[in-house]
């Protein structure tokens, strides 16, 4: 019987930088709920995001923020990793170096200190994000938990290599949709936050359904035995996963839930 249902957000539910998601969506999420079924968003996006998109559920589900380096519910952090401040300097620089705009996942908020408007717009108007502008991210002295590159017209693989050559050994550095270079704590994965829910209300991975499109849900979907990749994810996700379902734009992921 499942017990525990996975899901990523962009990609995977909705398009990347969505602001909701279909009504029939939450409705499914409430009638599993009914029938003793935990759902869990899991995301790149901060805990606050995640939390605006899910916001007709938002009481009745857990949330895997920040790639799995917060694992919470509603209002409340259960788990936390926190970045390494030396590595975040240098990261920060290094980001700036390649023409990245920079997003600084704090506790309770994220950070910024780009110059970009259509950037800056749409992280407050589209990922809907509780958001402080610095005039230098170096500056910061509040724990960190994620740092995101940004590209608005998207980053490819080569542009990802090196951070991840240089990084690798210290970093869990991995492409999160399109446009985004998610970096975090070498233990950071959402395979790993899946695996902490599981622990904590005595689930195993047989009873466990998780959803993913992107580099980032590789792990999570390997930590679900029912583990699902939607037929727009990249060729690696569908190695990892043991099921297909439909795209994202197809409503892939309510399909399955309706099955249940």
């Amino acid at each position: 019987m499942i017990k525990l249902i996975v899901s990523d957000i962009d990609g995977t539910l909705a398009e990347d930088g969505a602001s909701a998601l279909k009504p029939e969506l939450y409705r499914e999420i409430l009638r599993l709920k009914e029938k003793g079924i935990y759902f869990a968003g899991a995301s790149g996006r901060h805990a606050a995001s995640m939390e605006y998109i899910f916001k007709p559920v938002c009481d009745r589900i857990f949330y895997i923020a920040d790639n799995g380096a917060y694992v919470g519910c509603y209002g409340r952090n259960l788990f936390l990793t926190e970045y390494k401040r030396e590595l975040a300097k240098s990261m920060i620089a290094d980001m700036k170096a390649a023409g990245l705009d920079i997003l600084v996942d704090g506790v309770d908020c994220v950070y910024v200190d780009s110059k970009n408007p259509e950037f800056i717009d749409w992280m407050k108007n589209g990922y809907h994000f509780r958001m402080t502008e610095l005039a230098d991210l170096q500056e910061l002295d509040k724990p960190i938990v994620k740092i995101a590159g940004c590209r608005m017209s998207g980053i490819r693989d080569f542009e990802a290599a090196p951070f991840m050559e240089k990084y690798g050994k210290e970093l869990k550095v991995t492409l999160s949709g399109s446009q985004w270079l998610d970096t975090m704590d070498p233990g950071v994965n959402k395979g790993n936050a899946v695996r902490l829910l599981q622990e904590s209300l005595g689930i195993a991975p047989e009873e466990t359904m998780a959803f993913g499109d992107q580099l980032n849900d590789v792990e999570m979907v390997k930590q679900a035995y029912y583990g699902f990749a939607v037929a727009n994810a990249r060729p690696e996700v569908r190695e990892a996963a043991r099921f297909l379902a439909d795209s994202n734009v197809r409503d892939g992921v309510l399909k399955i839930l309706k099955l249940l």
